[in-house]
C-alpha cells in the first residue's frame, strides 16, 4: 500500500469508528499538497464506487483570518456527497461527527455547468440558478482539529454535513457582498459578518472553484450546490443545541442536533 493509500485509509478508519487519527503530516513529514488532494480523491473514489454520488463542492478557508492561521495563501476545496445532505429545522444525530463545528453560508444552486481555467466573474454570476441560506457542519478526522492545510485537505476539507434553506433567491434581488448574517445558538448571538469576507465575494469563490478544479478534470455540474465559504467564524456544536442563521436578502435557515446511539467502532456507514 502507498503512503498516500495509508493516509486515505487513516481517514476512512477515523470516520468509520468515530474516532479521530493524529495529524498525518506526524506521519508522512513529507506529504505535498498534490498528495494531500490524491489522498482525498482517493477517498471519495472509495465511496462512489460503494454508491456515493457527488453533488456539489465547497471551498474552505475563504477568509483572510483563517488564512494567516494555517499559514497559506490560498483556500482548498473538497467534494459534497448526496448522504451529507440534511433538511432544515430537523434535529441531526450527532453520533455522525467526531467533533462538529458549524458554519453559515450562501450556497449556490447551478444552472447550467461551469468549468476552468479562465472562468470570470460574469461566467461564475451567469451560471448560478439560485442561491439559498446555509448551514455547512464542518467535522475533522484529526484530534482535536489540530490541522494544518495539508491535514484538512486530505480529510476532504473537513467536510461533515450541509442543511440547506427552502426559499430559493435570484443573484439580481440581492448583493452577495453587502449582505449581513446574524449567526444564533441556543437564541443567543454567536456571530455575524457579511458575504464580504469571503474572498471579497462569494462570487469571486465560486469563479476560483471553477478555476482550480477543472484543470483535474471537474466540472461543476448543472444542479450542483457549491458552498463558497463561511460568513462567520465557525461555532462548536453540542448536543441539544439549536442554531439559526438570518441572511439579510436571502432567509433563514435552522437546525438542531440531538444524541443518538453511539456505534460500535467499525459499525455505521461513514458520513464523509
Amino acid at each position: 500500500m502507498t503512503a498516500r493509500a495509508e493516509a486515505a485509509q487513516k481517514l476512512f478508519d477515523a470516520e468509520a469508528s468515530r474516532r479521530p487519527t493524529e495529524p498525518l503530516i506526524a506521519s508522512y513529514p513529507d506529504m505535498t499538497v498534490t498528495d494531500s488532494y490524491e489522498i482525498q480523491r482517493l477517498q471519495i473514489r472509495r465511496r462512489v464506487d460503494a454508491g456515493a454520488r457527488i453533488r456539489g463542492h465547497k471551498v474552505g478557508l475563504t477568509s483572510a483570518a483563517m488564512r494567516r492561521q494555517l499559514g497559506v495563501n490560498q483556500p482548498d476545496f473538497g467534494v459534497l456527497l448526496e448522504e451529507m445532505f440534511c433538511a432544515e429545522n430537523t434535529e441531526i444525530d450527532m453520533t455522525r461527527f467526531i467533533q462538529p463545528r458549524i458554519e453559515p453560508e450562501v450556497a449556490f444552486v447551478l444552472a447550467k455547468p461551469l468549468r476552468g481555467p479562465g472562468v470570470t466573474v460574469a461566467d461564475a454570476a451567469a451560471s448560478v440558478d439560485f442561491v439559498l441560506p446555509a448551514f455547512e457542519i464542518i467535522d475533522s478526522r484529526i484530534t482535536d482539529w489540530n490541522i494544518g492545510f495539508l491535514d484538512t485537505v486530505a480529510d476532504n476539507a473537513s467536510s461533515g454535513a450541509v442543511v440547506l434553506g427552502s426559499d430559493p433567491v435570484r443573484l439580481s434581488t440581492t448583493d452577495l457582498r453587502l449582505s449581513g448574517c446574524v449567526l444564533h445558538r441556543n437564541g443567543r448571538v454567536v456571530g455575524s459578518g457579511a458575504g464580504g469576507a469571503v474572498l471579497g465575494s462569494p462570487l469571486n469563490s465560486l469563479a476560483w472553484l471553477a478555476n482550480t478544479v477543472g484543470p483535474l478534470g471537474v466540472t461543476l455540474e448543472a444542479g450542483h450546490v457549491v458552498l463558497p465559504g463561511s460568513i462567520t467564524a465557525s461555532v462548536p456544536v453540542a448536543d441539544g443545541d439549536t442554531f439559526s442563521a438570518v441572511f439579510a436578502g436571502i432567509g433563514r435557515v435552522a437546525v438542531a442536533f440531538t444524541a443518538g446511539q453511539t456505534p460500535e467502532p467499525g459499525e455505521g456507514v461513514p458520513h464523509e
